[in-house]
């Protein structure tokens, strides 16, 4: 059973940079984002609409150009949710990520649903869409992530299940991050 889903969109045109458009299950737009082109270091601001004038959720890189990142989430109190850090020589063949809670301890670990997909991907079609679970070290679902297939607008929906203790603003900073970062590798 599902608690929380959510949509985000990468709106097509787009001179530099990308945005992003983000609904709630029942289609409302909870939230937009713009993330500025030619930055060494990832700052993606989420706020409530398109006017930019009450951010909700702050993504912040520690480091320029990392090839095993750390994203730090913060809310609107500026409090931290959590840390993403990508794991670099296991995301080569199928992404990995760690997601750990504000005291910087171990909670989750996000990776692609399938290695031969993931495969299939990265070396023949890049079309086949990514779907990704959050689960526990034990291996209980927490989230999943998966993106829509569309040759022109990314798209991929978050569904958060009943049960996870993981707060529902750090996998939403989880899906923006998939859809910003990962998205600037791939084209579908």
């Amino acid at each position: 059973m599902a608690t929380y889903n959510y949509l985000i969109r990468r709106r097509f045109w787009t001179l530099f940079g990308a945005k992003f458009d983000i609904y709630d299950a029942a289609g409302r737009q909870i939230g937009f984002s713009k993330q500025k082109a030619f930055k060494l270091k990832e700052d993606i601001r989420v706020f409530t609409d398109e006017s930019a004038t009450e951010p909700f959720l702050l993504i912040q890189a520690r480091n320029i150009i990392d090839f095993s990142a750390a994203y730090d989430v913060f809310d609107r109190a500026g409090v931290r949710l959590g840390t993403w850090k990508r794991k670099g020589w296991k995301s080569l063949m199928r992404d990995t990520w760690v997601v750990e809670d504000g005291e910087g301890r171990e909670v989750a670990i996000l990776q692609e649903e399938s290695l031969f997909l993931a495969l299939v991907r990265r070396f023949i079609c890049t079309l086949i869409p990514q779907k990704f679970n959050l689960l526990s070290a034990e291996g209980q679902y927490y989230a999943r992530y998966e993106r829509c297939f569309n040759p022109f607008i990314q798209k991929q929906r978050t569904t958060i299940y009943a049960g996870s203790p993981i707060p529902p603003m750090l996998v939403l900073g989880g899906a923006i991050l998939l859809s910003a970062v990962e998205g600037q590798q791939q084209s579908y």
